[in-house]
């Protein structure tokens, strides 16, 4: 199961195939119930003339119907992203949301994200966290972009500190978390930030 969760697969099925049986139908069920396919196309068995198919006996057109509209509303009623709620991830926004209001992004495996409407997002790599998911969508608060840190007034736990390797963005982030936490998260954050650095320092002369 944590396998398929990290990947996408979209598929589509046949009903009503001249051999399906109950039991193939089942199986199928059974498939969509599984594995929560993000995109699913399901349709009647359409037999292309010249085929072999089409000289085989057909089930009755009441029988496919029941079996594709059984099968659309199962998947129509899963929720395909709900286990991505909460995640950290890159994505890339690459156009304007049809409501006008977001851009959408897209991570590696395609999904959309939708990202808050802001100059200067368009075209670029965004660090999101998701915080809503949807039958077809996933929306997104923007934690970082490039090497500029955000810490959203939304953030899901304030006490949770961000920081960089960039010196300069460590900086700001001290600036921005000392008004948000007590002050001995704050020494732990500096403490932490300052071996990151020393830690940096050494791999850059090690590798260099």
């Amino acid at each position: 199961k944590q396998w398929y969760q990290r990947r996408v697969a979209i598929t589509a099925g046949i009903c009503g195939f001249p051999t399906e049986t109950e039991e193939d139908f089942e199986e199928t069920l059974d498939l969509i119930k599984k594995y929560h396919f993000p995109s699913l196309f399901i349709n009647q068995f359409f037999p292309r003339p010249g085929t072999p198919a089409a000289k085989m006996k057909k089930i009755p057109a009441d029988l496919v119907k029941r079996r594709t509209k059984k099968a659309s509303d199962i998947f129509q009623s899963q929720m395909p992203y709900t286990h991505k709620l909460g995640e950290v991830q890159v994505v890339l926004v690459t156009e304007i949301a049809t409501d006008k209001k977001h851009y959408v992004a897209h991570n590696k495996s395609y999904d959309q994200i939708l990202v808050p409407m802001e100059d200067g997002y368009m075209g670029q790599a965004l660090t999101v966290k998701i915080k809503e998911t949807g039958k077809h969508y996933m929306k997104a608060e923007v934690l970082c972009e490039g090497e500029k840190q955000v810490i959203p007034s939304t953030y899901s736990n304030p006490n949770r500190l961000a920081f960089s390797l960039n010196p300069y963005t460590m900086v700001q982030n001290i600036k921005q978390n000392i008004k948000q936490t007590n002050f001995w998260n704050f020494v732990l954050l500096f403490v932490v930030g300052l071996m990151l650095q020393i830690l940096y320092i050494c791999y850059r002369n090690i590798y260099r």
